[in-house]
């Protein structure tokens, strides 16, 4: 089952790192954000991705062109130009890169992919958010409910301390630092998804989830895994410095593999 990751954003509330890579390239841990992204579904197993370019795709394209070079003892014949890897890759991913357009919207870039996708169900998600997700169990999920979409439904924490009052409205009663949000459940990405959605999608202008996601709904075949564990965006440097931090400390909860 292939992996579609939209990675083609311009990253624009992260300009501190975006301005010369795109957002999936900054890096958590030494580790671009797309390599944490992929290593949570080739854990359980899924380890065909499909990755929609766009903004600064070369960076994205370098990337899987070189890494296996790099993280390895290597000899160079100049003559021939023949690389020679000393020790054997142990990364059996296989990786579609395509440029999915410079300023197409999310559904877009996913029409583009029709041609790759439109025999199977395949997965979906974000290049910039982490989880602890139980893929294989989402899949289940998705597959049991017999709907063209699923979503991964998500409370992520509350960005502040949150304060709770007695009913004279002066007295705290209770002091949360970032605690799980009260509010609604939200879009965490980590989609299953059936070929049968590129029926809900137009040109290159269409939006995922302002356009395509809502039609989905108001058809009946869209349904909601809700997953109460960790979850994370990196939309800020300060989100940035969170994940990396969880990292560096050995305490990264989608950290799942060894």
């Amino acid at each position: 089952m292939k992996v579609v990751i939209l990675a083609g954003g311009y990253g624009t509330r992260l300009l501190e790192e975006t301005v010369v890579k795109p957002k999936p390239m900054v890096e958590i841990g030494g580790r671009p954000m797309l390599w944490h992204i992929m290593s949570i579904y080739a854990e359980n197993g899924f380890k065909e991705f499909v990755i929609a370019l766009g903004y600064k795709g070369d960076w994205i394209k370098s990337y899987f062109l070189t890494r296996y070079h790099m993280q390895t003892d290597i000899t160079v014949n100049l003559g021939t130009g023949e690389i020679t890897p000393h020790e054997p890759v142990k990364t059996d991913w296989k990786v579609h890169l395509i440029d999915s357009g410079l300023d197409t919207n999310t559904g877009g870039r996913l029409l583009r992919l029709k041609d790759l996708l439109k025999d199977e169900t395949f997965m979906l998600t974000y290049g910039d958010g982490v989880s602890n997700v139980d893929v294989k169990a989402l899949l289940q999920f998705h597959k049991q409910n017999g709907k063209l979409a699923t979503v991964t439904a998500v409370r992520p924490p509350a960005r502040f301390g949150e304060l709770d009052f007695k009913d004279n409205a002066t007295i705290v009663r209770g002091f949360g630092e970032k605690p799980q949000a009260s509010g609604g459940w939200i879009n965490g990405g980590f989609f299953v998804l059936e070929p049968g959605i590129f029926d809900f999608l137009s040109d290159d202008n269409s939006s995922w989830e302002i356009e395509a996601l809502p039609l989905i709904t108001n058809a009946g075949q869209l349904c909601a895994y809700k997953h109460e564990g960790f979850w994370s965006c990196m939309d800020t440097l300060r989100d940035v410095r969170y994940l990396d931090d969880l990292w560096t400390s050995g305490k990264a909860p989608w950290k799942t593999w060894t």
